[in-house]
């Protein structure tokens, strides 16, 4: 038998240490180390399956030429934002981390998920609840379904049909319960309460978290059973447990939003099988997550009359474009030092666009408060929306309002310029086809007179395209 062996690990980010430390060397945070097991007997290899002797496999190298390939046979589900963020479905043996604060509806998500794929064998594994407290939650989420379908009697007896519910923390249990039932898909709620055997540590410790994230792999990369995995985020926003976990999945999804607001945000972190800068827009009701199909509708506020410091910028999420409303107050400082505050939108850049505005146009800002904000909770990190941001803050330094039917798409560079922004097509399609008379772009978009980089005539929009180079010009074809 093996010497059992330990080490320190920081519970905040999971760095090992071989001796105990007060102060952790990469997070530094304090009294954060915790002894656990690090050895393992070696002759009780883990292994997903019961039945499976101590010898593993051993693979052999091939050749790209001879690997057989077959297009991705991805599972769709009737989600169509969730299918979005996947790439297009959920791809046959992928490990899928979903991360978010507590009460942001990660469970709901992946049990409404659940309930509305009666086709295939759905094995929700909660840690967390009870099987009558999941039961509660899943009759609000099916009677919400039954109601929403044409023929009731039919689609009731459907929803909920292939869901199975496990109350289980040991890994052991659950792949016995897998090998009997054989689901096409499995739901694991939280990966922080579960436990191996083979690890002598508390669960939600950094060894249990790294041990049954990899015994879960080993399942679905063998099995080709897709598996998704919640999990806990810490106090600074990030995954909890090991670093080495968000390397370990395919994909890791943060399910974010603000409290406040009914609209939450399932963002692409990092996606083996798709782009990772796609996003879904849900909103929270009382009896579950809808899906936001056209989400410039809930980002766009409706008002009757013109009002200065609001402006309509276009933005690229992923390969979906959006239209969002920005908002700016500019304002007597009373006192020495100014504010500088800004909602969805860094402050730092908002400071250089400030500067830019004071330097190259001759507003006197630097004794004024400026407030900005992205309306709808969503946080904006194109900067194409800085066009947008400094008519907004000009509108109101001015206190002349902006047409409603205006949206703006450039990048201001800190000479004054209007710099080019990716797949301005995109946008202005967008704003056509919500409606707006007039999009302010950058002459950089346009290398070749009329003619974009594809040599698409823009004249085929019926959109009143403003090009400029300076944002001078800009503001002189807005207040004169």
């Amino acid at each position: 038998m093996s010497k059992t062996r330990f080490a320190y690990f920081c519970q905040s980010c999971g760095y090992e240490s071989a001796k105990w430390l007060g102060k952790c060397p990469s997070c530094s945070q304090w009294n954060t180390f915790v002894e656990e097991v690090l050895e393992k007997d070696n002759k009780s290899i883990p292994t997903w399956k019961s039945a499976s002797t101590t010898l593993q496999r051993a693979n052999k190298p091939v050749q790209v030429a001879d690997i057989t390939f077959s297009e991705e046979d991805r599972l769709i589900t009737p989600d169509k934002e969730f299918n979005r963020v996947l790439g297009g479905g959920v791809v046959a043996g992928s490990l899928v981390l979903i991360g978010g604060e507590p009460g942001i509806g990660k469970s709901t998500l992946m049990l409404q998920l659940a309930l509305n794929m009666p086709k295939i064998r759905v094995l929700y594994v909660s840690g967390e609840e009870s099987e009558r407290q999941i039961k509660m939650r899943a009759e609000r989420l099916v009677e919400v379904e039954s109601r929403k379908s044409e023929v009731g009697s039919e689609k009731k007896s459907e929803v909920g049909k292939g869901c199975f519910i496990l109350t289980e923390t040991s890994t052991q249990n659950i792949f016995k319960q897998i090998e009997e039932l054989e689901p096409d898909l499995v739901v694991i709620d939280s990966i922080q309460t579960l436990h191996s055997a083979h690890i002598e540590s508390t669960p939600g410790s950094v060894s249990q978290v790294r041990e049954c994230t990899a015994e879960l792999l080993r399942f679905a990369k063998e099995s080709g059973t897709p598996v998704f995995l919640i999990g806990h985020i810490t106090k600074d926003g990030m995954i909890a447990g090991p670093k080495i976990l968000e390397h370990m999945v395919d994909t890791v999804l943060q399910f974010e939003g603000d409290r406040h607001h009914v609209y939450r945000i399932l963002r692409t972190v990092k996606n083996r099988f798709g782009s990772a800068s796609e996003l879904g827009i849900y909103e929270m009701l009382g009896e579950g997550l809808r899906e936001v199909s056209n989400p410039s509708e809930i980002l766009l506020s409706q008002r009757d009359e013109a009002l200065s410091g609001i402006t309509i910028s276009t933005t690229l999420e992923g390969m979906r474009p959006m239209m969002i409303e920005t908002q700016a107050l500019v304002s007597p400082s009373p006192y020495g030092t100014p504010q500088r505050t800004a909602t969805g939108f860094d402050t730092r850049r908002m400071s250089m666009l400030l500067a830019v505005l004071e330097k190259r146009c001759g507003f006197n800002l630097s004794s004024k408060d400026v407030f900005l904000n992205i309306t709808g909770g969503i946080r904006v990190e194109d900067p194409a929306i800085d066009l947008g941001l400094a008519a907004a803050i000009i509108s109101s330094h001015e206190d002349i309002p902006i047409p409603f039917k205006t949206c703006f798409a450039g990048e201001i560079g800190l000479s004054g310029e209007i710099r080019a922004v990716n797949r301005v097509e995109q946008r202005i399609a967008e704003a056509q086809k919500l409606g707006f008379e007039q999009i302010f772009i950058s002459k950089y978009n346009l290398p070749s007179g009329g003619l974009d980089k594809k040599g698409i005539d823009l004249s085929r929009y019926n959109i009143d395209i403003k090009i400029v180079s300076r944002i001078e010009e800009v503001f002189g074809l807005l207040f004169g």
